[in-house]
């Protein structure tokens, strides 16, 4: 970019965070150095840089003196990126000249040791940020057209659920099931915890709704082939036995659901004897069982319940905890003893994890006189066939590992939820990030918990991991909700941050189509010669295609070579910050720690304990603060050797504090 077109007029905001930010770092020289940067009109210090009376001085400042670009420093992007884009907006520049500087996680609580260090830090992101935003473009969102339609993949009670709130909504809906029959894995259950309601029950009064709403057209034993297109104007090819339909769709939702793990041949003696079944096979069994519980024609009095099986593997695939088994192989015990009379119930357990009301579940079990077992991972249960019955051998945790012997006429393993075997396909088919534990990741858990990186493509349910019904009841619907949010306007805007092509620089080597996971860069017939073309709706502005590129004839909207460099340079140049005479803390003879280095509430506490050790009861009085946030401060200034323990008070409970290595406090 040339020279003439750098941004000239620059408002720099740096935000004390309500002293997160300013506690550390010496934000008043770093308001000072920026506004020594070339194109810089105003810098300040705002206590709050995202509170509203902040913001519309912001939009003062650009309307009174014609700032064509502004830099916030402050917290994370993630939080507050759009909150500034818009200040932007109606202050009259165009959002994408505004650059948010992170000083808080990455300086001040990053360094909270090193203050001086954390300063030094946030001065060079921040002339970084100057220099990027200087030769920012003014960019325009991308819009899309968009069909108002939903391909939902799997037909499990999140699926169906989520199909019959979209259409509700306004939506076509096409609901793609594999299997023959819909209702996933729910449809197999008959009592549920904690309503007690039947899982058919709940498949057949789904199903009536759906049939009841014109507007969601089911398909049975159809499989997805092929997906093409983008957000706003997917094309999914339908395969249905011998037939293939093409689904227009604006947006496509997964729900595809779980499989239970299956134990390999030999563990814990599956399949080597027939009395160990998986928790699956047990509730069946219990379910067409009556007065009697019957297991191979014989009457089973004792059941022992191994947990954690194929789950929460130190050396092995399934590393994490599938959260639901242990609700559910406490729920069928208590199904036994209502159904049937005198089994005892033994439960060898890892942990117990019954979250939110199910621990009532647990309570009830353990009246009912089941008993827990604790084993170590290091040492699990053996089981062994003795005659008719199953001996199983366990070092009991609670007893000091005493080693216990139980004969057991049934062995239930209590097996936990793993990704679908058609997962991968899944995944290929629409570019879905697949995380370690094997189910579909979504962008970040909190923030954005049922969108993936491919615009238009959303995930619910268990598919993305291990919940309950009424969890992933709820993930669909979330889900449901941003779909509609999308589809219900006839044009999708889109962030304008995706690859550019120099197309007089470009002569098509492939090696950025290469490259691209999203299948946004294809070739295209263009003044006579072959060139890269983006199909901007697709494309992340991931950059991985820029880096690849011989002839340098790619960029990034919003990280072009010049911002980039221009970045470099700022965060490269010397930073020199000036401690002030006489405030210094004298460390054994060396140079010292800048006393304003230090965060207020150190000095304040190290202003207390001049001359005279005191305990934390005593410091919290004194300065009128939480006791916990003295305690929180003080331990941190001993880990620095800033202070030590001196002596118990006279009541013997609480330790008094000194100063360390600090003979002279100036404030």
């Amino acid at each position: 970019m040339e020279e003439k077109q750098k941004k000239e007029r620059i408002g720099v905001y740096i935000c004390h965070c309500g002293g997160n930010i300013s506690d550390y770092v010496d934000v008043a020289q770093i308001r000072d150095l920026a506004k020594n940067e070339e194109g810089v009109i105003i810098s300040k210090n705002v206590m709050f840089a995202c509170a509203d009376s902040n913001q519309k001085e912001m939009i003062r400042d650009i309307e009174d003196e014609k700032l064509d670009a502004i830099v916030v420093a402050s917290c994370s992007p993630k939080l507050h990126l759009h909150t500034f884009r818009n200040v932007a907006l109606r202050g009259g520049i165009n959002p994408y000249n505004y650059t948010q500087v992170n000083i808080r996680e990455q300086c001040s609580w990053a360094h909270s040791d090193t203050p001086g260090e954390a300063s030094i830090k946030a001065a060079g992101l921040i002339r970084a940020g100057i220099k990027k935003v200087s030769f920012s473009e003014a960019l325009e969102n991308i819009e899309v057209s968009s069909t108002r339609a939903v391909v939902i993949i799997g037909a499990g009670v999140s699926g169906m659920r989520a199909a019959i709130d979209l259409a509700k909504m306004g939506n076509q809906v096409y609901l793609i099931e594999k299997e023959k029959a819909i209702g996933g894995n729910v449809a197999k259950w008959k009592e549920l915890f904690i309503t007690g309601q039947k899982g058919n029950t709940i498949i057949e009064a789904l199903s009536k709704q759906i049939r009841e709403l014109t507007n969601i057209t089911l398909f049975t034993g159809a499989t997805i082939e092929k997906v093409t297109g983008s957000i706003g104007n997917f094309i999914a090819e339908v395969n249905i036995g011998d037939e293939k339909l093409n689904l227009k769709s604006g947006a496509i939702l997964v729900t595809t659901g779980f499989d239970s793990y299956l134990p390999t041949e030999g563990e814990f003696g599956y399949k080597n004897n027939p009395a160990v079944i998986t928790l699956p096979e047990f509730k069946g069994l219990i379910d067409n069982s009556h007065e009697t519980l019957l297991y191979n024609n014989r009457k089973v009095n004792s059941i022992a319940y191994i947990y954690c099986v194929g789950m929460r593997q130190t050396k092995g695939e399934n590393k994490y905890c599938s959260r639901v088994c242990c609700t559910t192989a406490i729920q069928s015990s208590l199904t036994v003893h209502e159904k049937f009379k005198d089994i005892q119930a033994y439960h060898l357990y890892r942990d117990i994890r019954t979250y939110g009301k199910q621990e009532i579940l647990y309570e009830r079990s353990s009246k009912n006189g089941d008993i827990y077992l604790k084993f170590d991972e290091k040492a699990p249960p053996v089981v062994e066939p003795i005659g008719n019955k199953l001996l199983v051998k366990v070092k009991d945790e609670l007893t000091k590992r005493r080693e216990l012997e139980l004969e057991t006429d049934l062995v239930v393993l209590v097996t936990g939820l793993v990704p679908r075997s058609d997962s991968k396909q899944i995944s290929a088919l629409l570019k879905i990030p697949v995380g370690n534990d094997g189910f579909f990741n979504e962008i970040h858990p909190k923030l954005r918990p049922v969108e993936t990186v491919i615009n238009g493509v959303f995930i619910g349910g268990s598919c993305q991991g291990p919940k309950n019904i009424s969890e992933s009841v709820q993930s669909s619907l979330s889900a449901a909700v941003k779909i509609n949010a999308l589809t219900k306007n006839p044009t999708i805007f889109l962030e304008p941050i995706v690859a550019r092509i120099n197309f007089d620089a470009c002569v098509w080597c492939g090696k950025c189509a290469e490259v691209c996971e999203y299948d946004a860069i294809h070739p295209l017939e263009m003044y006579g010669k072959t060139v890269a073309s983006v199909n901007e709706a697709v494309c992340k502005g991931c950059g991985m295609c820029a880096p690849v590129c011989p002839a340098d004839a790619i960029d990034m909207a919003q990280y072009s070579n010049n911002e980039i460099e221009g970045m470099i340079d700022g965060f490269m140049e010397k930073v020199e910050l000036v401690a002030e005479a006489g405030d210094k803390l004298q460390d054994g003879g060396e140079e010292g720690i800048a006393m304003k280095d230090m965060p207020l509430i150190w000095r304040q506490l190290a202003g207390c304990l001049q001359g005279d050790s005191k305990s934390i009861p005593d410091l919290a009085k004194e300065l009128g603060l939480d006791s916990e946030l003295v305690t929180y401060n003080l331990m941190t200034m001993n880990k620095y050797s800033l202070v030590e323990a001196d002596k118990l008070d006279d009541s013997d409970e609480y330790f008094s504090y000194k100063l360390k290595n600090i003979p002279h406090v100036q404030n």
